[in-house]
């Protein structure tokens, strides 16, 4: 006959069966073997997990000592999550030819796959030729599916990009996408907003050994709230950056009225360096200003792959929970010329600058 367990956490819509094996009398016991083969009655004991910001909770069953250890940390592991890699890589002019060139195309797809979501900037492909041949090497290097979505290609003359977001399908969806309106002109490439979804979902580890007569039997599926988080991108322009990237706060404002969340991430090359943005203008840039924000790539860093030192690519995040999700040390630049062993020529073939990027903590 069974024990049904009874849980007090409503994210869990779904109870666990223990199946109960030979004879105890009472109701809250289970029989076990004893590792020298004898058998006896033991007390159940509730171990409760709750896991991260999302209120997973998970509840089982551990037998009394010496079984209890084990059962437990079973119990802890039964929920695997996987961390979020986020980068965000100016590919410099990324279209056919860079697409279809056997170097760069490969070392390219080998980088964005790599990530769990990357922004691509610079992208100039209105025929989405090149992307899709993009999506067709990633996904032929990566055991991951890989999907993209972008915005239109934007500019205020005939010179036009279009941002890019690649992201892996089994660990996020795009939920809703907008095109920032920009009413006051404040931009040269407006970002194009996209809004993720990623559930964390975890894998079932192997139970304990059958001798323990323990089955753990899952009757319907786990529920579990998604976390969403929004990614604002911005290739500011070189001549404009100290006030694109103050802009940036009213595109802030603007999803916080939209769609009521400030768990934010802005990346992108912000060209936030050298003589784009000097010391002297951080102060009237709000994006840095306002204590909302964390800029995760320090002024300090390099991005660029010539011989200039200047920290043009950044990540800013915003939100409580997006800022304590945050993997310590994790955001950084991606120097591809030393992981592929590339030569300074080899590596300008594929961009100028750096991917930089940053892990969020599983949940």
């Amino acid at each position: 006959m069974g024990i049904e367990s009874f849980h007090p956490c409503n994210d869990i819509t779904a109870p666990y069966t223990l199946e109960k094996h030979g004879v105890c009398q009472d109701a809250g016991q289970l029989w076990v073997p004893d590792l020298a083969g004898l058998q006896a009655c033991y007390d159940l004991v509730w171990v409760g997990v709750t896991l991260g910001h999302y209120c997973l909770q998970v509840f089982c069953f551990a037998m009394g000592w010496p079984w209890a250890p084990l059962t437990a940390f079973w119990a802890l592991g039964i929920v695997g999550a996987t961390a979020l890699r986020i980068g965000a890589f100016n590919v410099q002019s990324f279209g056919d030819h860079k697409a279809s060139d056997p170097d760069c195309g490969s070392v390219i797809a080998q980088i964005l796959a790599g990530y769990d979501i990357a922004l691509v900037q610079e992208v100039r492909d209105p025929d989405l030729s090149a992307v899709s041949l993009l999506m067709e090497q990633i996904n032929s290097v990566s055991k991951h599916e890989y999907g993209f979505v972008s915005s239109k290609p934007l500019g205020r003359d005939q010179y036009k990009e279009m941002y890019l977001f690649v992201y892996r399908k089994d660990v996020v969806s795009v939920v809703s996408t907008y095109q920032y309106p920009d009413p006051e002109d404040a931009f040269s490439r407006e970002p194009f907003v996209v809004k993720f979804s990623a559930p964390g979902c975890g894998e079932l580890i192997p139970p304990p050994p059958p001798s323990y007569r323990l089955s753990l039997t899952l009757t319907s599926p786990l529920s579990t709230a998604a976390k969403e988080l929004v990614l604002i991108p911005l290739h500011a322009a070189p001549n404009q950056a100290v006030a694109e990237i103050d802009a940036l706060y009213d595109v802030y404002l603007d999803v916080i009225d939209k769609w009521n969340t400030d768990d934010m991430l802005f990346l992108g090359d912000f060209n936030a360096d050298c003589k784009y943005v000097k010391a002297h203008d951080w102060p009237s840039i709000r994006l840095r200003s306002s204590q909302v924000f964390k800029w995760l790539i320090p002024d300090s860093a390099d991005t660029t792959v010539g011989n200039s030192d200047c920290a043009y690519d950044r990540i800013v995040v915003s939100g409580a929970h997006m800022r304590k999700s945050v993997k310590p040390q994790s955001a950084s630049v991606h120097n591809f010329q030393e992981e592929f062993d590339l030569d300074q020529t080899q590596a300008l073939a594929i961009s100028d600058h750096f991917p930089v990027e940053v892990t969020f903590k599983p949940h």
